[in-house]
């Protein structure tokens, strides 16, 4: 599909030039001649990219007053800013305001399409790196109001700007990565990258090359070299996910880059210096492990200068509903859907069962719930829409059709409620008889009676009472 370019200038004649280039390379272009009608076509149709001169003479308001309506209206659209008066100023002004890039007229057919090539790109990355933070389900902040997590939170806030290393545990899916990323967000090393590296999805043979980098062979077998993780961590932190999966051999390397804050890359022999700040998490007992001679006890003294234990999801219930409704909004967001509202019985039943996948499972839960559960997305999702691992275990009262109502309600509305169609149902199973009904459900017809008007029970479907 062609790229779609909106351009906009006073002067036709530039606008018939610049449409009549894009147009011979295969772009779809439009023509804007003032501010008004740029505004229109912009509403009509989001462009993939605007052309847009800075003066616009006879325009209500001029190119760099529209850059800033695009920017806020439009934020994903690149902005190219063109001009016959330009001078640095003028360009400097420009990209501050947000363009994407400024060419002054007159200009190159070849640098024109060369930035506009660029621009598009640059806009389509960043469209897929935001996709893709959306589907990789990497979180950046603690969701929760529980004690336990207001506990870790001020844990983070006092530990993160001292540089110290830290030692995060917690069963798998706690979030213990997003623990680590909010030690970097608030730690002195905030503009300075955060690298990941999952020991336990690395092949033993690999981990070194990963963690050290790969100096280029003289022989020609490896033409270049590759970065590792620790150099490519350098002013930043470097998290060493599942750190007790790490062979022994590469543990004791750990062990003196820690000490040293230098390594040599495989194959090479030269020392590269780095400054680092490591994170370490697991979900594995490393005590028991460096008892059982699979985790070295000298590392895990260097690494567990700050041990920070993540809650399991389990013990913090009470932050269920805001994680659900988080995790619904940002998978409506991945998969272009409608966020759907999760019912009282259906958070109720959601809060009652055991996370053994903790947060990670819930997020997969929730996801699964707004693609899956039937109904359309203006229907709440009720208890008995939830997996059969969930669904299965929900109190009875949870799965009627009633239930997302009574558990909406506190306990002396709730019980009158249940009361009320209590009644209407053995009066109208006894089709309408007093008598019969309170002998069975075991009251007396004058107490019966009394409850019936307190509840407002008049009658049994289409049937008159009789006593």
């Amino acid at each position: 599909m062609a790229h779609d370019i909106l351009v906009v200038d006073d002067e036709a004649d530039i606008r018939m030039l610049i449409s009549g280039i894009l147009d011979d390379e295969g772009y779809t272009t439009r023509e804007a001649g003032d501010t008004t009608q740029a505004q229109h076509e912009l509403a009509a149709r989001q462009p993939s990219l605007v052309i847009l001169d800075v003066w616009l003479q006879g325009s209500p308001i001029d190119g760099l007053e529209l850059l800033d309506i695009i920017r806020r209206d439009h934020p994903g659209v690149p902005v190219l800013m063109i001009s016959g008066h330009g001078n640095i100023e003028t360009a400097v002004t420009a990209i501050k305001h947000g363009a994407y890039d400024f060419i002054e007229k007159p200009f190159k057919s070849d640098r024109l399409l060369l930035m506009v090539e660029r621009a598009i790109e640059a806009a389509r990355l960043r469209r897929e790196n935001a996709e893709l933070r959306l589907r990789a389900g990497t979180e950046v902040e603690l969701i929760g109001q529980s004690p336990v997590i207001g506990q870790l939170t001020q844990q983070i806030e006092r530990v993160a700007p001292t540089g110290s290393r830290v030692l995060i545990t917690g069963p798998a899916g706690v979030g213990k990565e997003v623990v680590a990323r909010q030690l970097h967000a608030l730690s002195k090393r905030a503009e300075g990258p955060f690298i990941a590296l999952n020991c336990a999805a690395m092949h033993p043979d690999r981990l070194e090359e990963e963690l050290f980098g790969v100096e280029a062979m003289v022989d020609g077998t490896i033409a270049t070299r590759k970065i590792g993780t620790f150099e490519q961590a350098h002013g930043g932190t470097l998290l060493l996910d599942e750190v007790a999966d790490m062979p022994l051999a590469t543990q004791g390397k750990i062990v003196r880059v820690l000490q040293e804050q230098t390594f040599v890359r495989v194959g090479g022999a030269t020392k590269v210096e780095v400054d680092v700040r490591v994170i370490a998490s697991s979900n594995k007992d490393l005590p028991s492990e460096i008892a059982e001679g699979r985790f070295r006890e000298d590392l895990y003294y260097r690494l567990n200068v700050v041990p920070i234990a993540v809650p399991p999801l389990a013990s913090r219930r009470e932050d269920i509903p805001l994680l659900a409704r988080h995790f619904m909004q940002r998978a409506a967001d991945s998969q272009g859907l409608m966020p759907r509202q999760v019912g009282e019985d259906a958070m109720a039943a959601l809060q009652a069962y055991s996370w053994p996948g903790n947060v990670r499972q819930l997020r997969n839960v929730i996801e699964w719930l707004l693609i899956m559960a039937a109904g359309d997305n203006s229907m709440p999702i009720h208890a008995d829409m939830l997996p059969p691992e969930i669904g299965a275990i929900a109190p009875a009262v949870l799965r009627g059709d009633r239930g997302s109502e009574i558990m909406g309600l506190p306990l002396r509305d709730a019980r009158e409620l249940f009361e009320r169609e209590y009644l209407i149902a053995q009066v109208t199973r006894f089709g309408g008889n007093i008598s019969r009904t309170a002998e069975f459900i075991g009251m007396e017809r004058s107490a019966l009676h009394r409850k019936m008007k307190s509840l407002g029970v008049h009658g049994a479907g289409d049937r008159k009472l009789v006593d």
